[in-house]
């Protein structure tokens, strides 16, 4: 089964708790701290595996995590990091984030990786808040919480030509004839349901693969007969191989359902309206095909100068090796242009898979009253808490001089708090203290 399109869940590896702790041997009455820290959350990554040809495993499973870093340990021992989950996908998906759209990121090379879920960090232990006017701290963090996101993937093969047109327009069969894919053929509109590839020899050499797209219809840029599905397949290919029926078919005319794919096409992705493109006007074996093939290119002339039409019929093999030949001519010139550009762009690497990061902006402290108290809430204050290990009294007053420092105490002023006052930080209640701000430790700079 051919699976283009599928909505799974990452989430990247919590960060190992740091440890507290103290030395204690023989002839060493009072050790310095010895707490480790946290290993590091695994990172979940997606890695293009040429083997894989749809996303059909990810209708199987859809949740992955990555493995938990280790918690620091006695004597100074760091925790080991928690083990990458490496997730194959196919050459030609496409990332996006399932909340917000965005891409992530676009992975067509054989090898290439995204980290697309991070671990969180370790925590860190006693022994790096070690400072001379505390020599001896009791305060430890625990590991952030790794990265988690329902992602989207999409499929767009990748082929260098696509065959484009109407239902039943003679696609399938023109695949069937130029290369060893089998499509479904029937004399039935929608036919073909599944994208179908096959490679074609063009000789002298030369060779590419030919994409063989369900048929369209009007609507299809909005979703009109599956539209989405077939379309996105046709915005990596180089050349587009537009199929007119030359038949004419309940007295439709070529020209029309010329215009009516295209329309679709534009609608859709205004790029693929100014991609190559070259007609195959099919079924020349028909009785009045030839008038109106005449016909047609009079139009087209008029509309579209720049687009060769080549009259084919699959049956007899009439014009198929001139098509064949001038495909390849258009992906050759295509090639070098891209080659050119490539070259000028320099080698950055950028847009070739790069994972797209959208930076974060600071979020403002925001503070309301709920249940005769008052709720604090921002993202960077509730990691704040959640990393804290609230285990001791020299912790507790750490964090309170840090959120002060963050602004808390100053937007809960503002809202009218008062001492005694309870005060939510994610899952913690806290009473509200308005003292003097003490000197701050080396060690919380």
């Amino acid at each position: 089964m051919f699976v283009d399109r599928a909505k799974i869940y990452v989430k990247g590896g919590d960060g190992g708790n740091g440890m507290v702790a103290f030395r204690r041997e023989k002839y060493v009455p009072e050790g310095g701290p010895a707490g480790g820290d946290g290993g590091k959350g695994g990172d979940v990554i997606f890695r293009v595996d040429e083997g894989l040809r749809t996303l059909m495993d990810f209708r199987y499973k859809r949740h992955f995590k990555a493995e938990r870093g280790e918690n620091g340990r006695i004597k100074s021992m760091n925790g080991r990091g928690g083990r990458d989950l490496v997730v194959r996908v196919p050459p030609g998906t496409a990332v996006y984030d399932a909340e917000t759209g965005h891409l992530i990121a676009d992975l067509t090379r054989q090898g290439q990786e995204a980290v697309i879920a991070r671990g969180g960090r370790g925590g860190r232990g006693n022994v790096r808040f070690k400072s001379p006017s505390n020599p001896a701290p009791r305060i430890a963090e625990n590991g952030e919480e790794g990265e988690e996101r329902w992602v989207i993937l999409e499929l767009k093969l990748l082929a260098d030509a696509g065959l484009v047109g109407l239902p039943n327009a003679g696609k399938s069969t023109l695949l069937s004839v130029v290369s060893a894919a089998r499509p479904k053929i029937g004399d039935y509109p929608f036919t073909t349901l599944t994208p179908n590839l096959g490679v074609v020899d063009a000789g002298d050499f030369r060779g590419f693969v030919l994409a063989d797209l369900p048929g369209l219809i009007e609507g299809a840029h909005a979703g009109a007969g599956l539209g989405h599905e077939f379309l996105r397949h046709a915005e990596r290919t180089k050349v587009i191989v537009h199929v007119v029926d030359m038949s004419g078919p309940e007295e439709r005319d070529p020209f029309a359902d010329w215009e009516t794919v295209s329309r679709e096409l534009e609608l859709y992705n205004p790029e693929l309206a100014r991609r190559p493109q070259i007609v195959a006007a099919s079924k020349m074996d028909a009785p009045e095909a030839p008038e109106r093939l005449r016909r047609f290119r009079e139009k087209l002339a008029a509309e579209r100068p720049d687009i060769d039409v080549v009259p084919i019929s699959a049956w007899t093999r009439e014009g198929v090796p001139d098509l064949i030949r001038k495909v390849a001519d258009l992906l050759d010139a295509r090639r070098a242009e891209e080659d050119e550009a490539a070259a000028g762009a320099g080698e950055d690497g950028f847009g070739d898979g790069v994972v797209i990061r959208h930076k974060e902006e600071d979020e403002p402290i925001v503070v309301r009253r709920e249940h005769g108290g008052f709720v604090v809430e921002n993202p960077k204050v509730d990691a704040l808490v959640r990393r804290t290990q609230l285990v001791s009294h020299e912790a507790a007053v750490r964090l309170a001089r840090i959120l002060r420092r963050m602004g808390v105490d100053d937007a809960l002023r503002e809202k009218g708090v008062k001492d005694g006052d309870q005060v939510r930080i994610g899952d913690y209640v806290f009473e509200f203290f308005g003292g003097e701000e003490e000197d701050e430790p080396e060690a919380d700079r």
